[in-house]
């Protein structure tokens, strides 16, 4: 995948892509020496998980998972809030470029309604009062047509809810630029 119209610093620059993978998480976790703002992508994911060791399932090149890591070097309380920043950041883009207002239902998941679309996983490793890495994993489905067994119930798609196809790739290049901006401000105040 290409990320056409990525305008960041450090953000997405070193990507790697799948086109299947145990888990995006898994993976940036096991790199050797990441550099800043290394990111994974996966057309699909065998075992994706979410907040507790959740399954996420991913559809088979349908939908975002990416994960990410960053190293602010800073203390926690800057970054504290970074889940919801990042969950911020997604909404506004989804409904730019989509339109579509997703809520968020704090602290990691994106719903439309009363189903979800999306959520982030936020893992840090610390050192006594200061963040020195953070892993990021987001999904969000995009467009999925149909869902297993029950996650029909309780899941749905941008696709599914407007009725037509959107760019994975624009919408991870627009995240990527808005978040890599909201980031930095977090760590430099």
């Amino acid at each position: 995948m290409e990320l056409h119209g990525l305008k960041t610093e450090f953000l997405g620059r070193n990507c790697l892509f799948f086109q299947s993978i145990d888990s995006t998480q898994t993976k940036i976790k096991s790199l050797k020496q990441p550099l800043d703002g290394s990111l994974v992508i996966a057309d699909n994911q065998v075992a994706g998980v979410g907040t507790h060791e959740r399954k996420w399932y991913t559809g088979n090149g349908q939908n975002i998972a990416m994960s990410f890591v960053l190293f602010p070097d800073c203390p926690i309380q800057k970054v504290e809030r970074i889940t919801i920043s990042i969950a911020e950041c997604m909404v506004e883009v989804v409904k730019k470029l989509c339109d579509v207002e997703l809520e968020i239902k704090e602290p990691n998941d994106l719903f439309f309604r009363d189903k979800k679309v999306g959520g982030i996983l936020t893992q840090t490793i610390c050192k006594g009062e200061n963040i020195n890495k953070m892993y990021i994993g987001i999904g969000l489905n995009v467009n999925q047509e149909k869902f297993p067994g029950n996650l029909a119930d309780i899941a749905t798609s941008l696709k599914i809810e407007k009725k037509k196809e959107f760019s994975k790739e624009q919408i991870i290049v627009e995240f990527l630029n808005k978040f890599e901006n909201k980031y930095r401000k977090m760590i430099k105040n």
